[in-house]
């Protein structure tokens, strides 16, 4: 098992170790995201890759879509089953997302952009986060909340249109199971 394999299941309750990584395939966002880390460690276009990503496909019409060209730390959890889009994006350590979150790309300014989001990131129920933007380490996004622009570190980010609110360790009992290096 890889460290990006541990520190992901590490984040669902503190799993560790064979028996752990057995009670975690029975969790579907542990499942899709160790499939999704298989398909780009061995390659999307190997064997193994294409037989992964039909796997990843049956697994997509259950809830998850993420691409296998995103770029995500280890610790990435995916909390309770409901519809999740991820594009191409770049995302840091011990990200949370919940179901219902839209991350992606949009048209600004008449140029194609994606989000960027860095590490302990929580984000939250329903929340839509698009465009070429920076989001900073230590955020929460609340639930439902639009963001279309850069957020600075140590946020809370609340409401459609999003406001920010500095906050002291937003994350705090948000961001659990966390592995350090």
């Amino acid at each position: 098992m890889n460290k990006f394999t541990r520190a992901d299941l590490y984040r669902y309750d503190g799993l560790v170790g064979p028996k752990g990584f057995l009670k975690g395939c029975f969790d579907p966002g542990f499942r899709y995201t160790f499939i999704l880390r298989k398909i780009i460690a061995c390659g999307p276009t190997t064997f193994s890759g294409i037989f992964l990503r039909v796997l990843r496909l049956l697994l997509t019409h259950r809830g998850f879509e993420i691409s296998y060209e995103a770029q995500i730390g280890p610790g990435l959890s995916l909390y309770h089953r409901g519809s999740v889009f991820i594009g191409p994006i770049k995302i840091g350590r011990n990200c949370t997302i919940a179901h219902n979150v839209t991350i992606g790309r949009t048209l600004k300014e008449g140029k194609i952009g994606r989000p960027t989001l860095g590490d302990n990131v929580w984000v939250g129920t329903g929340a839509v986060v698009v465009g070429r933007i920076d989001i900073g380490n230590d955020v929460l996004i609340a639930p439902n909340a639009f963001v279309n622009f850069d957020i600075p570190d140590h946020s809370l980010v609340i409401g459609n249109p999003g406001k920010i609110y500095p906050k002291a360790n937003p994350t705090k009992y948000y961001i659990t199971f966390t592995l350090k290096d």
